[in-house]
């Protein structure tokens, strides 16, 4: 682990991108140029030359295009330490156990909508690890990392885009300042949750992240679900923003299966990857438009599309988005319903979802418009969030839930 010494993460960041980029920067690219002519005129092509592209290529590519350091070097700068490994591999194994039946708890994904403070993040994390020890016992609790993020037209796409929050869009700062982040947390023995969006960034946090997410506007993406198919960790698919359920089960099915496609390897080169398919798969209830659906009938509804489809019996029940319509303080009603669901022995519920944060509600802030400096620390820049003080609440709820489903079981 690299120590900050008191310093601001994203100052040793941009410290660390820096000389990434030097080094990277001094390796000559080799030049193909001969041997492609030997090739060309092998074939018959030595008189082809290229035709003028003016007007055809990177018509709507504003300035030049940059280099982005690659996986394997910036892992080489920042490795995960045998702490971090170890919070990872024994969550994922927690995870795939409660999924599947083997073990009576339920995950609990709690933490920012997203993260845009590496500092409040790891105050958080300090938080949510004493948390982790106070439920284990019938919660098994990931904090929820999110640093990419969907928008529906326009916004803030998160800390691996903009991390200066600024429209400055160093993506290089951003990759350097998400792993150390994810390094960090790990470390201190706090698994992670990411929500993936784009195929190449898993690849910066590679043995980090304990549990993988699939967003609504994603679902239905062949990309996110061939990427699904082949991530290490536990990954679940929401329902789209429409509500189809349908939609979500047919990516679970999808995920399952084998998948070859083309993908970046460690070292950043454009590779052909075959995937074994992942049986961890799942659904996640998140609402829809028109409202909730994490009631009684919406869950059994599920189970039979899922029973019907041959499909792992596993439901996760996001407590946020169309579910609380976007009001955190709706939230408690939610867990307060699921939580009734599970003591009465509902066995699919295998986990929740909880938006949370160091304070309650959010803040409005627009890249280029705003001062990230005077943001209010630890408070939400996205979607409202509950304290810490109803997150406590609601985990209590939960616990005891799976604690009476238990008593159930054992009678049964």
């Amino acid at each position: 682990m690299i120590s900050e010494n008191g310093r601001p993460m994203l100052d040793k960041a941009r410290e660390i991108k820096e000389a990434l980029i030097e080094v990277e920067s001094s390796v000559e690219a080799v030049s193909h140029g001969t041997l492609l002519e030997v090739i060309r005129e092998r074939f018959g092509y030595e008189g082809a030359g290229p035709a003028e592209s003016d007007g055809l290529v990177n018509v709507r590519i504003d300035g030049p295009e940059i280099p982005v350091i690659t996986p394997e070097s910036l892992t080489a700068v920042l490795p995960s330490s045998t702490q971090s490994a170890e919070t990872t591999r024994q969550s994922r194994e927690s995870v795939t156990r409660i999924l599947k039946g083997d073990d009576d708890r339920l995950i609990a994904i709690v933490g920012p909508c997203s993260i845009h403070d590496p500092e409040a993040a790891l105050e958080y994390a300090l938080m949510l690890k004493q948390w982790r020890e106070n439920f284990s016992e019938n919660l098994e609790i990931i904090m929820r990392a999110y640093m990419e993020k969907p928008r529906t037209e326009i916004g803030w796409k998160g800390l691996v885009y903009d991390p200066e929050l600024d429209e400055s869009n160093d993506i290089n700062l951003g990759i350097v300042v998400v792993r150390m982040l994810a390094c960090r947390i790990t470390h201190l023995g706090v698994p992670i949750a990411m929500e993936r969006l784009n195929a190449n960034t898993p690849q910066y946090v590679n043995g980090l992240v304990a549990y993988d997410a699939i967003g609504a506007r994603n679902t239905t993406d062949q990309k996110a679900r061939e990427y699904a198919s082949g991530t290490s960790s536990p990954v679940g698919f929401k329902n789209t923003p429409e509500g189809s359920i349908l939609a979500a089960a047919q990516a679970v099915a999808s995920a399952n299966a084998p998948h070859t496609f083309l993908g970046t390897n460690m070292a950043g080169i454009l590779s052909q990857l075959r995937t074994l398919g992942n049986d961890t798969a799942h659904i996640i209830l998140r609402g829809n438009e028109r409202g909730p659906n994490y009631r009684k009938q919406n869950v059994i509804r599920t189970a039979k599309i899922l029973r019907k489809k041959g499909l792992l019996g596993a439901i996760i029940i996001d407590a946020s988005h169309g579910n609380s319509g976007k009001e955190a303080a709706n939230q408690n009603g939610v867990i307060k319903t699921v939580s009734s669901q599970v003591a009465e022995g509902q066995p699919v519920i295998k986990g929740v979802m909880i938006e949370s944060n160091l304070k309650g509600g959010a803040q409005s802030h627009t890249p280029g418009k705003g001062d990230p400096s005077k943001l209010e620390y630890g408070l939400s820049i996205t979607d409202k969030c509950s304290p810490p003080g109803e997150t406590i609440e609601m985990l209590e709820i939960l616990s005891s839930a799976v604690a009476r489903r238990k008593e159930v079981g054992s009678k049964s």
